[in-house]
């Protein structure tokens, strides 16, 4: 009979083609290979309110059993912004840090109150980004069976004190990039915890249409893509104030698709393309037909969309102000990466007029994909690290 494993992670579906939540399911599915994979997560659609919209029932999704709790309350935006003000801005004790975590929500004291019940079920909880209610405390309850994929980025919530005793907690830690790690040490003194580098691989179809789903989308001539969230924290605004800047200095021949939900308003130009939410093999169709990747985001643990993009052979152009962002290219040599709008313009004007430059580093970008980032890799990485970690656990 196989062991059991529990996937812990805030949001989870098919309609959610990004982020940690994306990252949790890839993970899940390619561990019930080889252990029978259940996951617990919340009734919630919308990362902002975790308002409820799944049934909070147990489904099947690819062939895994996933338990739906419903979220206790949603997000008050105005009651978050102030306990996120004063534990950022201002003296606070761990109690203010504890109110904050539980009006970021999703509050669901009910799927821990589950996990308890079931505990004895499970060789590990696989907890999914450090941050929120539930793996916060179910790092507490369960540390010697929890594997936390933390989803770190280098924003002020991680230096939080309640943050620094828990990365110490967890029976093991397993980073998206040597950045991660480096942040994550540095800020809690976790050396001791065991943990690798491993990240995660992606969904690439075998066969790719780019010209049929461009067509239907109503997409003519080049372009460059932005795949993602379109808000604040992805560097979008910046994006668009570069992209339509560069337009009115240079004679550019490249049009800007978006693909994501919006959450900022999209500027009114020809150029500039928002085609929404599309499903995966949509999505690979609209990058193998781009130029280039454009990745501005501010936050990271790794840019699973910058992985997607090496895959299929496309370079990228990212915000090297970011250091996740930057690492990456520097360890593929498959992307450029600016840190204002002079670079940014430059980047773009060099990847768009150079094509063997562009090709180039597409190469460079199958590789590195290749030897770090395909199934087969991620797969052995994780059964490597479960079967060290079976003869090492910590009492």
């Amino acid at each position: 009979m196989k062991r059991k494993i529990a996937v812990v992670v805030q949001r989870y579906g098919l309609e959610i083609n990004g982020g940690a939540e994306y990252h949790a399911r890839l993970i899940a599915e390619m561990l019930n290979r080889h252990f029978s994979v259940e996951v617990f997560t919340t009734s919630a659609f919308d990362y902002v309110t975790w308002a409820h919209h799944y049934p909070a029932v147990r489904e099947e999704l690819n062939g895994i059993p996933v338990h739906r709790f419903r979220v206790q309350r949603s997000r008050d935006p105005e009651a978050f912004g102030r306990i996120q003000q004063r534990i950022l801005k201002e003296e606070h004790i761990l109690d203010d840090e504890l109110r904050w975590l539980e009006e970021e929500g999703p509050l669901v004291p009910g799927l821990l109150r589950e996990l308890q019940r079931r505990e004895a079920e499970f060789a590990y909880f696989v907890f999914f980004s450090y941050r929120y209610y539930h793996s916060y405390h179910g790092i507490e309850t369960f540390r010697r069976k929890v594997i936390l994929v933390p989803t770190a980025e280098h924003d002020q919530v991680v230096h939080l004190s309640l943050f620094r005793d828990s990365f110490n907690l967890p029976a093991a830690i397993v980073y998206n990039s040597p950045e991660e790690r480096e942040l994550i040490q540095k800020v809690s003194g976790n050396a001791g915890v065991p943990g690798e580098v491993i990240g995660v691989g992606s969904e690439v179809p075998d066969r790719f249409d780019p010209r049929t789903t461009c067509a239907r989308l109503g997409i003519e001539g080049s372009y460059a893509i932005y795949i993602g969230r379109l808000d604040e924290n992805k560097g979008v605004p910046e994006l668009f104030r570069f992209y339509l800047r560069l337009k009115s200095e240079e004679r550019i021949g490249l049009k800007l698709v978006l693909v994501g939900k919006a959450y900022v308003p999209v500027p009114e130009d020809p150029d500039i393309i928002h085609v929404g939410f599309q499903e995966n093999k949509e999505k690979f169709d609209l990058l193998m037909g781009a130029d280039f990747l454009l990745m501005p985001s501010q936050f990271e643990s790794l840019s699973m969309v910058a992985i997607e993009a090496w895959a299929v052979g496309k370079p990228v152009l990212a915000n090297g102000r970011t250091d996740v962002l930057r690492g990456q290219c520097r360890r593929s040599h498959a992307g450029l990466w600016y840190l204002d709008y002079d670079e940014f313009r430059e980047a773009f004007l060099v990847l768009e007029r150079n094509p063997p430059l562009r090709s180039g580093l597409g190469r460079n970008g199958m590789e590195f994909y290749r030897r770090n980032y395909s199934w087969q890799v991620i797969e052995g990485k994780y059964l490597d690290f479960i079967t060290r970690l079976d003869g090492t656990a910590r009492p």
